[in-house]
């Protein structure tokens, strides 16, 4: 059993890990490019597929690692990727989403609001921070998986 969950603590941070990385990588700078009206009709049509897979994915990584460190096969390694995950899912729905949520809202992207201002650097600088935190983790679930 302990097994099992070592490797679905490993898939999982590695599917956050990759995922998050190829929105940095890719994703972004294509959003950066776009005009104001462009990126709000993008994001809402990116937007559309991650939930609820990506919160369960991540999710489902956290419970395996903390079972998986619970059995002692995982130790401390897998404990802190627990952690990190918990982090990455902290980021997610307490910074990003609100602001998924308030360009999804965004009914004419032709016409924004008078008030709109443009998430992009702050939806990046939290991105960044889950991205950094789901490699951190992919990195120590890859050392409890050795070492295990």
């Amino acid at each position: 059993m302990t097994t099992v969950l070592g490797v679905l603590a490993l898939l999982g941070s590695g599917v956050t890990a990759g995922v998050l990385f190829a929105v940095a990588l890719s994703v972004l700078p294509a959003l950066f490019a776009m005009p104001a009206g462009t990126y709000v009709y993008a994001h809402q049509l990116l937007g559309r597929n991650w939930d609820p897979t990506m919160p369960a994915i991540v999710l489902g990584s956290t419970l395996a690692d903390v079972l998986w460190a619970v059995s002692g096969d995982g130790g401390v390694p897998a404990a802190a990727a627990a952690v990190l995950l918990l982090g990455v899912s902290a980021v997610s729905h307490l910074c990003n989403v609100p602001i998924n949520r308030r360009v999804k809202a965004v009914t004419d992207p032709e016409r924004l609001p008078a008030d709109w201002t443009d998430p992009r650097p702050l939806w990046r600088r939290w991105h960044l921070l889950r991205c950094a935190l789901a490699m951190v983790a992919l990195a120590l679930n890859s050392v409890a998986a050795l070492h295990g």
